[in-house]
């Protein structure tokens, strides 16, 4: 018999609901879907796939149908902007089914536990809570909703809830109340509760809360939904402003965790003593999160690139799990001295060489005078002067009060 797996903070699938016509957006979205209008620099969906690959995401499905083709065509260029590889996989509608509709026809695509996102809103936050509180979540529970506080809930719907417990959806309410931000942690079973109804907010969802089936995340940070004109053009210019983010880069063995010398895998890997929380200090700050490691272990044959591979997972895991996430990293598998023959070379990615950080500069395009780097090496140091960033030495104690002073200076 199969023991089942625990559910995990990190999840790979991410279904963006992008298949709506945009009325309320008039001729703005007459040939151009809205998931797809320019907004900063990039169609919309480039800035919400960049936010999402921070936590992990690796394959968006996304629900279309309106001017499906154009939309296609569209992500399919933005995707190669992206700071990761993603795939990208796209369920059309033969015709318009509503938001469950759209679930239900795509199921056979469904991983068995997702992120749903609408493909016209975006929130600013720190969503490894939500992450860590729905991998808890006992089966029964069918979806985690991530909630923001408004002034106004007339244009969204109000959530009510008690504690963490949905209880209701009440639709055209004013004034002040939590609002679905449109993300939510759901699970493939919910396929089976959609039945014929067209609408998730409306018919689905609502059954589900008061049957206690859904729970709810409370979110803060910068909120827009791109659905009418004066909205949209807001997000024209405010969403650079919050989403070019600052960079915290950080070494691994001797900072983020202790040098036990050539750690390749779980079982040698201790953190220290407020790593996590000094990352989940920085996410949430709004700040990226890198790693720059040299692992000339891999080219002295201690250990693989794919041991190297699972042990990096399941360090995100755990700091999902402390209330933060590594948006990235860069290692250096090579050393002049390695005994695998593949690895056994110099590298401009080795520290103090700075190929690492100018990668992650250029993936997500960032600006170096923003940048800084914690390292335990005058390598690390070295590193980043020849990148342009700043660079801090960390001799060892508390982690968490080096970047509190880096973030807050």
């Amino acid at each position: 018999m199969t023991t089942p797996t625990a559910p995990t903070a990190t999840l790979r699938q991410c279904v963006i609901l992008a298949g709506g016509l945009g009325t309320r957006l008039g001729s703005i979205t007459a040939t151009t879907p809205k998931p797809v209008l320019p907004v900063g620099g990039r169609p919309f969906l480039g800035w919400l796939l960049r936010e999402l690959q921070r936590w992990g995401f690796e394959e968006a499905l996304l629900l279309t149908g309106y001017l499906a083709d154009t939309l296609r065509d569209q992500v399919l260029e933005l995707a190669a902007d992206l700071p990761k590889p993603m795939k990208i996989v796209f369920s059309v509608e033969p015709t318009p089914l509503g938001t469950a509709g759209a679930l239900v026809h795509a199921r056979a695509l469904l991983d068995e536990r997702f992120m749903l996102c609408n493909g016209d809103s975006l929130l600013d936050t720190n969503f490894a809570p939500l992450l860590a509180a729905a991998a808890g979540d006992p089966p029964e529970i069918l979806s985690r909703l991530l909630l923001r506080a408004v002034d106004d809930t007339t244009r969204y719907g109000r959530v009510s809830r008690e504690a963490d417990r949905v209880t209701g959806f009440v639709q055209n309410h004013p004034g002040p109340g939590d609002i679905h931000a449109g993300y939510g942690i759901f699970h493939r079973d919910i396929v089976a509760e959609c039945g014929t109804a067209a609408s998730l907010e409306r018919e689905v969802m609502p059954r589900l809360a008061a049957e206690g089936r859904v729970r709810a995340q409370a979110g803060s940070g910068y909120f827009i939904d791109i659905g009418i004109p004066t909205d949209l053009e807001r997000a024209r210019s405010e969403i650079p402003a919050h989403l070019n983010r600052p960079a915290l880069f950080l070494d691994r063995d001797g900072v983020i965790n202790i040098d036990h010398g050539y750690v390749g895998g779980i079982d040698r890997f201790t953190f220290t003593e407020t790593a996590r929380e000094a990352i989940a200090r920085a996410t949430n700050a709004g700040w990226h999160v890198f790693i720059v490691t040299n692992q000339s272990g891999i080219a002295r044959g201690f250990y693989t690139e794919g041991d190297f591979a699972t042990l990096h997972r399941w360090v995100q895991e755990q700091v999902l799990r402390s209330g933060g996430t590594i948006d990235d990293l860069r290692y250096c598998p090579h050393h002049p001295e390695g005994t695998i023959e593949r690895y056994a070379k110099a590298s401009d990615w080795r520290k103090p060489q700075p190929g690492m950080l100018l990668d992650l500069i250029r993936a997500w395009q960032l600006a170096p005078s923003s940048c800084h780097l914690i390292g335990d090496q005058p390598t690390d140091l070295q590193a980043a002067e020849a990148a342009g960033v700043r660079g801090h030495l960390f001799k060892g104690g508390d982690l968490d009060a080096l970047v509190a002073q880096i973030i807050t200076s």
